[in-house]
């Protein structure tokens, strides 16, 4: 908490001092009363890309609540990060938002904001099932095709792929923290890392990243998990 009251105190320094930070092509001029152009890629539950209508999922639900507070509405650009980042340089885009983390590798075309989420990864379980201290050869369940199946395997764990960690698989699982609770389950000493959530803005832009970060920085960690869930 302390780190983000002192991240949203100089975010604030920024925003009222004189004439800076400036905006290289005025985004925060236009968008003020007009238009957010916001790529989206899919990343439930940060976001989710239905067939027809619009984005849903916790990160779509804040860029309405950033639209609504600058007086603008959102025109949404669903797509591949491959694809969104070039247009955000580009400033076809304002911002790009999907479960996007402070490593991304697109700081050639975009400028993240700071964290606005931090998230630690951890095996954890149902009350009354044990997570041993070694996971050499313990079944370990944890959603496929994402990061934490490889750091998962360096434990020696049995690695199970599953769709969606819900809570009720039997065995331990792999998990962020702001879960636990939903999921009901207990953390355990076994942590795989951490992971900064942030939103990829255009590059330039400082006076539109310094009012995104301010509307980020005021969330509470409650009213982000409350979304989430």
């Amino acid at each position: 908490m302390r780190g983000r009251l002192a991240a949203l105190a100089g975010v604030l320094l920024i925003v009222t001092g004189c004439d800076w930070p400036r905006d290289a092509d005025g985004t925060l001029d236009r968008v003020r009363g007009g238009v957010l152009r916001a790529g989206v890629t899919e990343s439930p539950p940060w976001t989710e890309i239905p067939d027809g209508g619009e984005p849903t999922g916790a990160e779509a639900e804040l860029v309405r609540r950033l639209a609504t507070a600058l007086g603008a509405r959102v025109e949404w650009y669903p797509g591949t990060e491959s694809a969104l980042m070039p247009a955000l340089k580009q400033r076809s885009l304002d911002v790009v938002v999907g479960g996007l983390d402070a490593t991304a590798p697109w700081t050639q075309d975009a400028s993240l904001t700071r964290p606005y989420l931090t998230a630690r990864t951890v095996v954890a379980a149902r009350p009354g099932i044990a997570v041993p201290d070694d996971l050499d050869g313990v079944r370990v369940a944890v959603r496929g095709g994402t990061g934490d199946v490889a750091t998962l395997a360096a434990t020696d764990a049995d690695v199970v792929e599953v769709a969606e960690i819900t809570g009720a698989e039997g065995i331990p699982g792999v998990v962020e923290d702001w879960e636990l609770a939903p999921l009901g389950l207990v953390g355990s000493t076994h942590e795989l890392g951490t992971t900064d959530h942030v939103w990829a803005v255009p590059p330039g832009e400082n006076g539109w990243q310094a009012e995104v970060e301010t509307f980020l920085l005021n969330l509470s960690h409650d009213e982000i998990v409350g979304l989430l869930t």
